[in-house]
């Protein structure tokens, strides 16, 4: 969807109609991610006309307080803000490892499932829970995730158990709590 195109045009139009600026740098200044929701059917169409979206982002005017829906991670990227592209990255990423989790796969702690700013995410969203085996200081199982995140080489074998434990016990019921209802499933 280059700049020029029918999607990017009607893109513009729609974001700048409600909008408060009336240029398109200022407008795309206004704007918020909201929610996401992950539609399996893919049968949803993006503001810009754009088919099959997977992920439905609701966005929200700070001025105004109006919303636009649904709108594909494609066309927050045209907004060139760094702070939106991270957050459709970490809504996708935590779909996808709840998908992973969810079909049994051996999940590993590398960029396949995770990033650093994921596990930030998961650590200021309150994933890692107090228990004994933290001292009940979830921060420790932050700092032990991100340490072997950036670690070269393989985890021994307790690592591994923590790391498993940590995810199954703490990262996994964040998840299902948190996109509970924000998948429309194919049955």
């Amino acid at each position: 969807m280059g700049n020029g195109s029918p999607y990017y045009e009607r893109l513009l139009k729609s974001v700048l109609e409600a909008s408060e600026a009336s240029a398109w740098q200022g407008a795309v200044l206004e704007w918020d991610v909201v929610d996401c929701i992950e539609d399996e059917y893919l049968d949803a169409s993006c503001i810009c006309g754009k088919e099959n979206l997977r992920y439905l982002y609701t966005i929200r005017n700070r001025l105004n307080g109006n919303e636009l829906y649904p709108i594909g991670s494609k066309c927050i990227k045209k907004f060139m803000r760094s702070d939106l592209d991270d957050y459709t990255s970490i809504m996708e990423q935590l779909f996808r490892l709840l998908h992973a989790i969810e079909n049994r796969e051996y999940i590993t702690l590398t960029s396949d499932y995770f990033s650093r700013k994921l596990l930030a995410y998961l650590y200021e969203e309150g994933a890692f829970r107090p228990t004994s085996y933290n001292m009940y200081r979830p921060v420790m199982d932050y700092d032990f995730m991100l340490k072997m995140f950036n670690k070269h080489g393989p985890d021994s074998s307790a690592q591994d158990r923590k790391i498993n434990a940590i995810i199954l016990n703490s990262i996994k019921p964040f998840l299902q709590r948190m996109l509970h209802d924000k998948i429309r499933r194919k049955r």
